[in-house]
């Protein structure tokens, strides 16, 4: 017995250390922003995620007016198919960053180049920021560039991640005060890929050096025409999920001072992605069908998902009108009934949308390539050597 009793608490003690050590493991894996401002909590990692870190540098300058034109109407075809990656019983968190480069209207002391969004998953802001972009002048410094978003993103430490950095633009890769062979090198050391893009005939992109750019990080070379347009494939089953897009959107309750912001912000992005055909409309509803289109900074049902959200400590005055001066229980009712009905659209416009796809297979030949081709065979080529797979 005294045998047995030594034994349970040499193992007790082997795992409270272990414990202790996974926790502070966890914490200084946050950013040192995080470690020094929250003292006080302890910060928790789940192990059983891998992250798709996409971090897009886009060149805006005068002559790049096709390539943002192809960003902003490929986005959620992009999204849709980063949306089925898989690695084993893990949960895939998708982060996208952007950049813009080349533009004369962007201050020369930071080489001609701006941080549009760190990385986000919150796919309408990615949205909106990209439609915010314009094109002016240029100076395009690509090592300057990439060398700023592997220093200011927050990149995730370890290899078992997939970190990505899409660069395109068509000057020489060799412009600007930052060696690209010196950025190239400190990415490789990062386990961050850079894949690059030139805007034009395949050849000149390997006399420009964007190639070795790609070459040296271990990433992938695509030439594209960016001027090619769009083309968006209608099917039969479009008119329909468009309207579960409406109805998907009924089931969102705001919260919060930036609520009802955020609201009008689905709704105008639902608009921008119409502005380019009904058939990409069709392809945002169905990333907001997707695991990740998460709102729970903003909508109650989202936010309901986390284990310490709890109704009863939301003021009244955050709340929309039809939750206010109702009991705990009553708001209880009320977003599991939202999150059922949200639940119901969104398998119907997955089902419908898998008889969408094997439509647009047997039109394949009518499909535009550019940015989009490029992003997804990259991405897909890379992450298979992590583990990463497609359905």
């Amino acid at each position: 017995m005294k045998s047995k009793a030594i034994l349970l608490i040499a193992l007790a003690i082997v795992f409270h250390w272990s414990c202790n050590a996974n926790s502070k493991a966890d914490h200084y894996t946050t950013s040192s922003n995080d470690y020094n401002t929250t003292e006080l909590f302890t910060v928790k990692t789940n192990p059983k995620t891998r992250n798709i870190q996409v971090a897009l540098l886009l060149d805006t300058s005068n002559s790049m007016d096709g390539l943002i034109d192809q960003a902003k109407a490929q986005l959620w075809k992009i999204v849709n198919e980063l949306s089925y990656a898989k690695c084993g019983d893990y949960a895939i968190k998708l982060q996208i960053a952007l950049y813009e480069y080349g533009n004369s209207g962007l201050p020369s002391t930071e080489g001609y180049l701006r941080q549009v969004l760190p990385f986000s998953e919150d796919l309408d802001e990615i949205s909106k920021e990209l439609f915010g972009l314009t094109t002016n002048g240029g100076n395009e410094f690509c090592g300057k560039v990439i060398a700023s978003s592997i220093n200011e993103l927050d990149w995730k430490n370890g290899d078992k991640h997939l970190k990505l950095i899409f660069i395109a633009g068509n000057e020489p890769f060799t412009q600007g005060p930052v060696n690209y062979k010196d950025a190239a090198t400190d990415a490789l050391e990062k386990d961050i890929s850079i894949n690059t893009i030139y805007c034009g005939d395949y050849r000149q992109g390997i006399n420009t050096h964007w190639k070795d750019g790609a070459d040296i990080a271990e990433g992938t070379y695509t030439a594209i025409d960016h001027n090619q347009k769009t083309i968006h494939i209608a099917t039969p089953y479009d008119n329909v999920i468009l309207e579960l897009n409406n109805k998907l959107n009924n089931t969102y309750i705001h919260y919060g001072d930036a609520g009802r912001k955020k609201m009008e912000l689905q709704a105008q992005q639902d608009s921008n992605a119409r502005s380019y055909s009904p058939a990409n409309a069709v392809s945002r509803t169905v990333s907001k069908s997707s695991r990740f289109y998460k709102n729970k900074s903003w909508d109650l049902v989202d936010a309901a998902e986390a284990e310490e959200f709890d109704i009863s400590e939301v003021a009244e005055e955050e709340l929309p009108a039809q939750l206010q001066n109702k009991t705990t229980a009553e708001k209880e009712a009320f977003i599991n009934e939202k999150k059922q009905e949200r639940q119901q659209i969104q398998d119907k416009i997955q089902e419908l949308n898998k008889k969408r796809i094997s439509y647009i297979a047997k039109n394949k030949e009518q499909e535009g390539g550019g940015l989009e081709n490029a992003l997804i065979k990259a991405i897909k080529a890379q992450g298979q050597e992590k583990s990463f797979s497609w359905e």
